[in-house]
């Protein structure tokens, strides 16, 4: 069998490219935040839909553990609706890392209500995310890091963080009763209707209809990466949940920064203005070191708990 650590690490990398595809749609064919979280949500219902219709209901299988699937799901949809929205104004790879702090919020989270302890190192693994997370929000020449801890993109991105983090608990609880499968589905479910009842609006209904007729490659972007990449990525992060601590597995999902970091940059090297990425010296370098501290404090509460 794979280890947890192996498969957690895979899930990040592939999680990685979920992000850069997502950021592909809102820069160029959105024309309103709501557009992408709609057509997540189509898609996910549709994921939720077909498999759990393969999968069916497993016997023996206790409303409890299903209910905390689906509050799973609902809670990852809440999280996911700060940080796209977020996401639309801004860097994909000042936006994904920030929100990655969430393994702090799970690894409290766990210790209060799962039973996993948090040594010296973890609490101090703890400090160096935050401390990462806060200079990835660094521009040069924009001011103060007291203005960046008002600023609201960074707040918004914090309070998507926590619920996120408590988003693994909920799933750890009910993928230890059942199938990972099963919870994916239930999971899909929750979470395509939270992007349901936010974001059936007008402007967006119109995005999606001029999609359709004009056969906009938002749609093929949208469909690999929903139905394909995001499903093959929360699969393995649920398999390696399943298998390890919701703690460390939760640590090890925050590589996906240094993995969205690596992504974001090469492209827009090699096509400038991708993504509206920012290309610059300084603006790389910010980037790197940012992105390391929080793999390193993630790393560190992995290690830490072992």
């Amino acid at each position: 069998m794979l280890s947890w650590v192996v498969i957690g690490l895979a899930g990040a990398a592939v999680s990685g490219i979920v992000s850069i595809f997502d950021k592909t749609v809102i820069y160029r064919y959105a024309t309103t935040p709501h557009t992408l979280p709609l057509l997540i949500g189509i898609a996910q219902t549709f994921v939720g839909v077909v498999v759990l219709a393969v999968v069916r209901v497993p016997e023996g299988a206790e409303w409890e553990p299903v209910f905390w699937a689906l509050v799973s799901g609902v809670v990852f949809g809440l999280s996911a609706q700060f940080l796209i929205r977020v996401l639309y104004w801004n860097e994909v790879s000042r936006t994904i890392p920030v929100f990655q702090s969430y393994p702090i919020f799970t690894a409290v989270y766990a210790f209060f209500f799962l039973g996993e302890e948090l040594g010296v190192v973890d609490w101090l693994a703890v400090a160096v995310v935050v401390a990462g997370s806060v200079l990835i929000s660094f521009r040069p020449g924009s001011g103060s890091i007291r203005g960046i801890l008002l600023d609201r993109a960074f707040v918004l991105l914090m309070i998507g963080s926590a619920i996120h983090g408590s988003a693994h608990i909920f799933g750890k609880v009910a993928v230890d009763e059942l199938p990972v499968l099963f919870t994916h589905a239930l999971r899909s479910l929750g979470l395509g209707a939270v992007f349901f009842a936010f974001n059936l609006r007008s402007g967006s209904v119109d995005d999606v209809r001029t999609f359709v007729r004009t056969r906009s490659p938002a749609l093929r972007f949208v469909a690999m990466n929903e139905l394909i990449i995001a499903t093959v990525g929360l699969l393995l992060l649920l398999w390696a949940l399943a298998l390890g601590p919701a703690a460390l597995v939760t640590a090890l999902s925050g590589a996906r920064a240094f993995f969205l970091v690596v992504y974001s940059t090469a492209l827009a090297l090699v096509w400038k203005g991708a993504l509206g990425e920012v290309t610059t010296p300084g603006v790389i370098a910010i980037k790197m070191v940012s992105t390391m501290l929080i793999v390193a404090g993630v790393a560190a509460i992995a290690m830490g708990s072992a």
